[in-house]
């Protein structure tokens, strides 16, 4: 049964997946090559997974997440004819209503077209009776988000931070040459392979500027299943009037991100949403640890032993696919440790108007980039 066929009994229209049969107003045609970045093809091991739909080819070994209001399981898996590792996205369709059937759809065409070292790619793409399979590569450390609850729970260092961000914000900035915005940047959404790679997830949220070749200033389409990702979303997506929103909503979420990281709590999470979309819209920006926006216990607003880490991993257990950590090096950042440039990048990209906020272009060049680089291994 054919992903066609698959998403026709569903009642869904939708068009071929071959990137090579879509029509002349595809969005292969505005999307664009980042010059001072290269997209490397897949390794020959890598290309006998991009050609393998045989569903026995995959030994499923754990559940690691679950995603798409929890319709999806994500597993670690091998690839038992090369032995690679991969990551399984299952979903079944018959349990997703249209709306949600063409977020799927939408983040599997784009898939075909996004080629950038900082996106994350699905290698292949296939059905199993009524169930979707997604085959990407493996990300050893998993999401951001998942290293916050594991291993950071008070929050992250500064210098893996700037490391994060950097690589969201490089992938968000091709994002944004190629005409989308996200709409749903957050720590979840970032993922980080054995080799400390960067690559942006959560493209079903995403949505194009441009409309029948042409690119528009501003959308006004409210994300469908946005509930959850409200506290990241920009004042001006919530408020839904007639100015609409760009790709600077993108910009604000980074800021909200990097809250998030710094902290280990979500800005907002715990508040009532029209008392958040209330506190948003009346600004100024904020520091991101606030404590009225992160409420803390007493334990948490000490400082830590070091007040620094140094790293996030040692070794990886092939076996299980996951990354050891020595406890020794997981010191929870103080408020102290973060630099005048953090705050001003944090500030920046939280400005209410969204003229105000930077680029993703003009994010890259922000002071708080120019650190060294962390080796994650």
């Amino acid at each position: 049964m054919s992903l066609w066929d698959c998403f026709c009994t569903s009642r869904t229209q939708v068009e071929s997946l071959r990137p090579e049969k879509q029509s002349e107003t595809s969005i292969h045609q505005y999307l664009v090559d980042e010059p001072t970045l290269s997209w490397s093809p897949p390794s020959t091991r890598a290309s006998e997974v991009l050609c393998s739909t045989n569903v026995s080819h995959y030994d499923l070994q754990v559940e690691i997440g679950r995603g798409f209001d929890n319709l999806t399981s994500v597993h670690l898996a091998r690839h038992t004819p090369t032995g690679t590792l991969v990551t399984i996205k299952i979903t079944n369709l018959e349990n997703c209503n249209e709306e949600r059937l063409k977020a799927l759809q939408k983040a599997v065409i784009l898939s075909h077209f996004f080629r950038h070292p900082n996106i994350t790619t699905y290698w292949t793409v296939f059905t199993v009776g009524s169930w979707l399979w997604v085959i990407s590569p493996f990300m050893a450390y998993g999401s951001a988000s998942q290293l916050l609850r594991t291993y950071f729970p008070e929050g992250m260092s500064e210098t893996l931070i700037r490391n994060i961000l950097f690589g969201a914000v490089r992938g968000l900035n091709y994002l944004h040459q190629n005409g989308c915005i996200h709409r749903s940047i957050k720590a979840s959404h970032i993922l980080i392979s054995g080799d400390g790679l960067v690559t942006l997830s959560g493209l079903s949220h995403l949505h194009s500027l441009v409309k029948h070749g042409q690119r528009h200033r501003a959308v006004y389409d409210f994300p469908q299943f946005s509930t959850s990702v409200q506290p990241w979303l920009s004042p001006e997506l919530l408020r839904q009037d007639l100015h609409g929103y760009n790709v600077k909503s993108d910009i604000y979420s980074v800021g909200i991100t990097a809250c998030e990281l710094a902290s280990g709590q979500v800005p907002f999470q715990d508040m009532h949403r029209t008392q958040m979309l209330l506190q948003k819209l009346k600004g100024p920006p904020y520091s991101p640890l606030d404590i009225s926006i992160f409420p803390q216990s007493e334990s948490r607003m000490k400082n830590s032993r070091s007040g620094v880490d140094s790293g996030i991993g040692e070794s990886v257990l092939v076996s299980s696919g996951t990354h050891t950590v020595n406890s020794d090096r997981l010191h929870t950042p103080s408020s102290k440790t973060f630099s005048p440039a953090f705050f001003s990048l944090v500030q920046l990209c939280l400005q209410q108007d969204p003229e105000k906020r930077p680029s993703a272009s003009s994010l890259l060049s922000h002071v708080f980039f120019k650190q060294p680089y962390f080796e994650f291994l």
